[in-house]
C-alpha cells in the first residue's frame, strides 16, 4: 500500500520530489518547490487513465486512421464563437481564466442558457449555490429552461453525475475549487488542480464532450496552478482589459482547433456581455482636431483585422534616467525603437521621458506596429500633429528598415472602409491593384518614412 508522506511539487511543471531543493529536476526553476502534506507518494492508480476510446493500442500509420469530421457547437454568441474558431468542439476542452469580476462565469452562463435549447448542457459551480446562480440568470433576464445545475466540488461525484446523464457541454467553474478523494490536499493545489484537470480532460476525449474549465489568475494575470495545466487543454482564453472599464476582451492564447491570438470584443451591460461589431471604433479616439502624439495602426488579431490609436508623449526628463513606459506594448521593444530612431534618423530621445499607450486597454504583441510607435514619438516631439486620416503599419529593424507585416491588404481595406485616406506602409505590402479612396505610401526606410510625413504635412 502506497503510505502518505508530504512531497514538494513544483508550482511550474508540476514535478514532485521527496525532499525540498532549491532547484526543481524536472524543469530547472529555481525556488518553485512546494510542499503538500498527505500526498501519496506512490504513483497514481492505472485504472484512473484508462485508454482513450477508439485507441488501438498498437502500431498505426497514419493513412490508416480515419477521422471523423464534427461540426462543432455554437455558443450563441458570436464573439466568443469567433475566438473559439467556430464553437466548441467535441471532445476538446477549454480553459478561460481572467480577473475576479471580469465576467468569466457571465459569459459562460450566457452561452450554456443559448445552448441548453438544442443539447444537453450542464453547469457545474464550486463557488456559488444553485440559488444563487438562479438569482444572476434571473437579473440577466435569461431563460435556460433546459439547463442542468450542479453544485458540486467532489471530483469523484461530478464524474458520476457526467456519466450517469451523459451531457454534451459542461462547464466547472471553476477548476481550482475541486478536490479529488485520491490526494489529501486542499482544494486549489499544485497536485489537486493537476489531478482534476486530467480527469475531466480524460473524460473529453472518452465520451466527446465539450468541457469547459474555469481558471483563476494569480496576482500577475497568469493562471493559477501548475503550468502543465495549460498543456493538457485543447484552448486557452484569457479575459483581458480594465474590469471597471465598459468593455472586454477575450484572446485565444491557445488554440488546437482555431487561429491563435484571435480577439473577440465584448460590452458589458445590464444584461450581461454583448458582442461589439465594430471594435475598431473602440481603440479610436474621436478628437475635435488632429493632436500631437497620436497616430492609428492597422493591426491583425487573429482573422480580424483592427485600427488602434497609438499615442505617446514626450517630455523633458526630471531625474538623470529618463523614464520609458509603455500601456499594451513591449516596453523592451520600445527602448530599442528609440536607439534605431537615434542611429537611422538622428532624433535624439536620450533626455526625454518617453510614454506610449495603446487606447482602450488592446495588447498588440505584433512588431508591424514599430512604424507607428515611432511616429507617434517624432510627432509629440515636434509638438505637430500628424496628417489627417492618416493610417500605417510595419516592422523596424534595426538596420533602419521597414519590413512587410502579413496580411497587409486586409488591414488596407479595413481602413480604406472606416474612412482613411492614406496610409504610410512597407513597400512589399504596396497592393497591385488601387484601393478606392485610400491612397498608398510604401516606404523602404524609416528616413524615408519621415521624409513622406514631412510631404504629407505640407
Amino acid at each position: 500500500m502506497a503510505r502518505n508522506r508530504s512531497v514538494f511539487v513544483c508550482g511550474e511543471c508540476g514535478g514532485q520530489v521527496a525532499r525540498w531543493q532549491g532547484q526543481c529536476p524536472h524543469c530547472r526553476a529555481w525556488n518553485t518547490l512546494a510542499e503538500q502534506a498527505g500526498e501519496q507518494a506512490a504513483a497514481p492508480a492505472a485504472h484512473r487513465y484508462a485508454p482513450l476510446a477508439g485507441d488501438a493500442g498498437g502500431l498505426q500509420t497514419l493513412a490508416e486512421i480515419q477521422p471523423r469530421e464534427r461540426p462543432r457547437t455554437s455558443t450563441g454568441i458570436e464573439e466568443f464563437d469567433r475566438v473559439l474558431g467556430g464553437g466548441l468542439v467535441a471532445g476538446g476542452v477549454v480553459l478561460i481564466g481572467g480577473d475576479p469580476g471580469i465576467g468569466k462565469s457571465t459569459l459562460l452562463l450566457q452561452a450554456l442558457s443559448s445552448m441548453a435549447s438544442s443539447c444537453r448542457a450542464l453547469y457545474v459551480s464550486g463557488e456559488e449555490s444553485g440559488e444563487q446562480i438562479a438569482l444572476r440568470a434571473r437579473r440577466l433576464q435569461l431563460t435556460p429552461s433546459g439547463l442542468q445545475l450542479l453544485a458540486e466540488i467532489s471530483l469523484e461525484r461530478i464524474l458520476a453525475t457526467l456519466r450517469e446523464h451523459q451531457p454534451e457541454i459542461v462547464v466547472i467553474d471553476s477548476v481550482q475549487t475541486l478536490y479529488s478523494d485520491s490526494l489529501a490536499s486542499a482544494p486549489g493545489s499544485v497536485g489537486q488542480v493537476r489531478e482534476c484537470a486530467a480527469q475531466l480532460t480524460r473524460y473529453a476525449k472518452q465520451g466527446g464532450a465539450s468541457v469547459v474549465l474555469v481558471g483563476h489568475v494569480t496576482k500577475d494575470g497568469a493562471l493559477a496552478g501548475p503550468r502543465v495545466l495549460e498543456h493538457i487543454v485543447d484552448t486557452v482564453l484569457y479575459f483581458e482589459g480594465d474590469s471597471h472599464s465598459a468593455y472586454r476582451l477575450v484572446r485565444a492564447i491557445k488554440n488546437r482547433f482555431g487561429a491563435v491570438n484571435e480577439l473577440g470584443v465584448f460590452g458589458m451591460t445590464d444584461r450581461g456581455l454583448r458582442g461589439v461589431g465594430n471594435p475598431s471604433a473602440l481603440f479610436l479616439s474621436h478628437h475635435n482636431k488632429q493632436v500631437p502624439g497620436a497616430c492609428i495602426l492597422a493591426t491583425q488579431e487573429g482573422t480580424r483585422p483592427l485600427l488602434v490609436e497609438i499615442q505617446a508623449l514626450v517630455d523633458q526628463a526630471r531625474s538623470p534616467s529618463p523614464r520609458r513606459l509603455t500601456v499594451g506594448l513591449d516596453q523592451n521593444r520600445l527602448a530599442m525603437l528609440l536607439a534605431v530612431l537615434h542611429r537611422h534618423a538622428g532624433i535624439v530621445c536620450s533626455d526625454q521621458d518617453v510614454f506610449v499607450n495603446a487606447v482602450g486597454g488592446v495588447r498588440i504583441a505584433e512588431p508591424a506596429a514599430d512604424l507607428a510607435v515611432l511616429l507617434a514619438i517624432v510627432s509629440s516631439l515636434r509638438d505637430r500633429p500628424l496628417p489627417d486620416a492618416l493610417v500605417v503599419f510595419g516592422e523596424i529593424g534595426l538596420a533602419g528598415e521597414i519590413r512587410p507585416a502579413p496580411r497587409g491588404q486586409e488591414r488596407l481595406r479595413e481602413a480604406a472602409k472606416l474612412g482613411f485616406r492614406h496610409a504610410l506602409i512597407p513597400r512589399a505590402n504596396a497592393p497591385k491593384q488601387a484601393i478606392g479612396g485610400l491612397d498608398v505610401i510604401a516606404v523602404e526606410r524609416l528616413d524615408e518614412a519621415l521624409e513622406a510625413l514631412r510631404t504629407l504635412s505640407a
